[in-house]
């Protein structure tokens, strides 16, 4: 059978999650020197969660991608999940699977899955505000499906995050090249009318993959790093996301 035919007979989520299992094996082979001193990958350790997010929630074209930068080390980090605040996705999201620990793990950012005692912010407030503004997963998954464009947590000897933007080009040229690959052919697979930034690098993302065939919006990134975020988030990107019209007005 053609390799098209088999592949049209999969799900979306199996062929969606073939996609990030791909990402990942390329990734492997990636080399980072300081002052990155340890790597996560989410999609290796985490994958069952990652594996039941999609099977449950992204398994038909989304009207709505919306698209974070890489995963923070108390969110995605934790859980397998973008933008994957414990509670958020334990509680709401309606997810919980065994996490396991990445290759080298740094002992200021340890991997305690959902037992982990911290909560991101910036989860917190992302899914917090779908939660209000759709009271359901169900009724949020309907059109919306949230992503990310690096799967990578990159961190220095003193446990701080680093950014895919600041890796020297000869290590963040080939990671981009391989991350928007893997974008550009879940956009493909989800057909959606509209991509959304979460962020300024996120959108810049989008913009280098999508053809013009795909709207691209953009949303203030919740990062309580962010002072504009941390004057009233949630009110901001309801105005965001209904002036570029990506949602009605409530």
């Amino acid at each position: 059978m053609p390799r098209q035919s088999r592949d049209h007979d999969r799900s979306r989520a199996t062929r969606a999650l073939a996609i990030l299992d791909d990402l990942s094996a390329r990734l492997r082979h990636l080399e980072f020197s300081d002052p990155v001193t340890h790597v996560y990958d989410p999609l290796e350790y985490a994958r069952p969660a990652i594996a039941r997010y999609l099977e449950r929630y992204g398994d038909g074209p989304r009207r709505v991608v919306l698209l974070g930068m890489n995963p923070g080390p108390w969110g995605m980090a934790q859980t397998g999940i973008p933008f994957g605040e414990v509670a958020a996705v334990r509680d709401w999201i309606g997810i919980e699977a065994v996490i396991g620990k990445p290759r080298r793990e740094h002992p200021k950012r340890p991997v305690a899955g959902f037992a982990c005692q911290r909560s991101e912010v910036s989860g917190r407030r992302l899914w917090g505000l779908f939660r209000d503004r759709f009271g359901t997963p169900d009724a949020f998954f309907a059109e919306h499906l949230v992503l990310n464009h690096c799967p990578l947590v990159f961190m220095e000897e003193s446990g701080r995050n680093r950014t895919p933007d600041r890796l020297p080009a000869t290590e963040r040229e080939p990671l981009l090249a391989a991350c928007d690959e893997a974008l550009a052919a879940l956009i493909d697979l989800y057909d959606p009318e509209w991509c959304v930034g979460i962020g300024g690098y996120a959108e810049k993302r989008l913009r280098a993959v999508c053809d013009g065939t795909v709207k691209i919006g953009k949303l203030l990134h919740p990062s309580p790093a962010s002072p504009t975020a941390n004057r009233g988030w949630a009110p901001q990107a309801i105005a965001q996301l209904t002036e570029q019209g990506i949602w009605p007005p409530e």
